[in-house]
């Protein structure tokens, strides 16, 4: 199974997604997380502590790919359109993270209307950095996607300093000291779930 993380904007979460479908999957199989994105945040993030699965480059990615069941790819922000095509036509399913915001959503729209021209549908909205309530931004933005006949995920991620700390000591949010860690783990196990029912239906 390969899953690639995707988006036209940074900063909305892409490497955070990576980084923790790819431990999701780890406890489903073996799984590989490939970094393909010129800044290395996930290597970088995997240098600062210990990660349950292994990291490597896409350069690295050609001699050690087979070995494994699942694998994660996080790509590069803002993707050529031939770079996005070529990610579509690669994986089981692309996932695009997004911010319930109106710089996010712009760049999403961007997005899907040229996976749209291309007719691809292997893809699904991932709503990042969810503000506490009584925010509604996130129900807001779910609500608007699936309006607009939008595949998304049924659940969000919350915007959680556990996730800054998880980055800044290398490890996966459930391990780190916070009473909201769980909560964030939780939320991309929900994900994780609900890829696996997707991809099994097909």
């Amino acid at each position: 199974m390969i899953i690639t993380v995707a988006s036209f904007k940074g900063g909305v979460g892409k490497t955070t997604t990576a980084i923790h479908l790819a431990a999701f999957f780890q406890g489903k199989g073996k799984t590989l997380l490939i970094d393909a994105d010129p800044n290395r945040s996930a290597l970088g993030w995997a240098s600062r502590g210990e990660l349950p699965f292994v990291v490597v480059d896409q350069w690295q990615a050609e001699t050690q790919s087979d070995a494994y069941k699942h694998i994660i790819i996080d790509t590069q922000a803002r993707p050529t359109t031939e770079d996005l095509a070529a990610l579509a036509n690669s994986c089981d399913l692309l996932v695009l993270p997004t911010m319930p915001d109106i710089l996010s959503l712009d760049a999403l729209v961007l997005t899907i209307e040229y996976l749209k021209s291309i007719q691809t549908h292997q893809y699904r909205i991932l709503v990042t950095s969810i503000p506490p309530k009584p925010s509604r931004a996130g129900d807001e933005v779910k609500k608007l996607l699936k309006e607009a006949d939008l595949p998304t995920f049924d659940r969000g991620i919350g915007r959680l300093a556990a996730f800054q700390k998880a980055a800044m000591q290398g490890i996966p949010v459930y391990d780190v000291k916070d009473q909201r860690s769980e909560r964030g783990w939780q939320d991309y196990k929900s994900v994780g779930n609900e890829i696996l029912n997707l991809l099994k239906g097909r």
